[in-house]
């Protein structure tokens, strides 16, 4: 019986043998009770996919990839966008955005606002978008793909998938050097048992999503 390939692969396909852009868009920070929600849009012309990807050996979900090798990534990442070969931009959501207008909000708001970044790089309604599990680009963008666990299986979504994930645990580590009484480095914001006992001790702080607090307090 003939194996069916994934409904993806033929976009992936048609993408990489375009003359346009190929974007990946990826969220980090959708789970955590504390700190804001990342998102990060990586994007380059398709015909440097191949030279792009050898920079980037054992590339994968960014919850996959060592720390070490995910900031490792991160560096080589911000390296090609010194020399011009691919761009990207992390937008964030803060915890008190999160709590006002909720975390779809703040996720529709971060993709867009990068997409009006890469407008200026000269993305166009045309190019290929992939975006990770349930996140949506605007209508406008006709060739937009949405793929579950798609920061394992489209290179330009995992990339994001880790320079977001290194981007906001630098932040999170820095929260906690300036206030260390919640453990911010350790946990990055996540609900754990030693986090909700500091926020029981000490209360909330302006990086705690209060309305995500209800079920642990």
């Amino acid at each position: 019986m003939k194996k069916h390939k994934p409904d993806y692969q033929s976009t992936l396909t048609k993408a990489l043998r375009s003359d346009g852009m190929i974007v990946g868009i990826d969220e980090v920070g959708r789970g955590p009770v504390a700190g804001p929600v990342a998102v990060c849009a990586v994007w380059y012309k398709a015909k440097d996919h191949q030279n792009i990807t050898a920079y980037f050996d054992g590339m994968n979900d960014s919850k996959k990839v060592h720390v070490n090798k995910r900031r490792l990534f991160a560096k080589t990442a911000q390296e090609l966008q010194d020399k011009g070969l691919i761009n990207y931009t992390i937008q964030y959501g803060s915890a008190g955005k999160i709590d006002k207008e909720g975390i779809s909000f703040c996720l529709r708001e971060g993709i867009e606002r990068s997409l009006k970044i890469a407008q200026k790089d000269g993305l166009t309604p045309t190019d290929y978008i992939f975006l990770d599990g349930s996140l949506k680009a605007p209508a406008t963008y006709y060739k937009q793909k949405t793929i579950i666990g798609g920061d394992g299986k489209v290179f330009a979504i995992s990339l994001a998938s880790v320079i977001a994930k290194v981007a906001r645990d630098e932040i999170m580590e820095e929260y906690g050097i300036n206030d260390p009484k919640y453990g911010f480095e350790q946990h990055k914001g996540y609900g754990t048992a030693g986090h909700i006992k500091a926020i029981k001790e000490h209360g909330t702080s302006d990086l705690h999503r209060k309305t995500w607090l209800t079920k642990y307090l």
